[in-house]
């Protein structure tokens, strides 16, 4: 797993940590939450996006190593997503 991956996998736990503090939630909850859902998803497109890909640019290290990025990119962005569903969720229980 590249050292990338890994690094944005703290962050996002650490983000979603912040998060649900913020929110008055359960952050670890969240936080574990968060990181299932980046390291999931990387995985899911790690293995469509390289298989892919990566036989077509064979030749070029700087475009594999471009491609290798695109899994932290998705998973970054689904992250987000289902850190403003938290967050929505969490205003509504408190609406309630």
């Amino acid at each position: 797993m590249l050292i990338l991956a890994k690094l944005a996998g703290i962050l996002m736990m650490v983000w979603f940590y912040f998060g649900g503090k913020a929110q008055g939630e359960n952050a670890v909850k969240w936080a574990i939450l968060g990181l299932i859902g980046y390291w999931l998803t990387w995985w899911i497109s790690n293995k469509l996006i390289i298989a892919t890909l990566v036989g077509f640019f064979a030749k070029s290290k700087s475009m594999i190593f471009l491609i290798t990025q695109l899994p932290i990119v998705c998973a970054v962005f689904v992250a987000f997503f289902i850190r403003k569903k938290l967050i929505n969720d969490a205003k509504k229980k408190g609406l309630e």
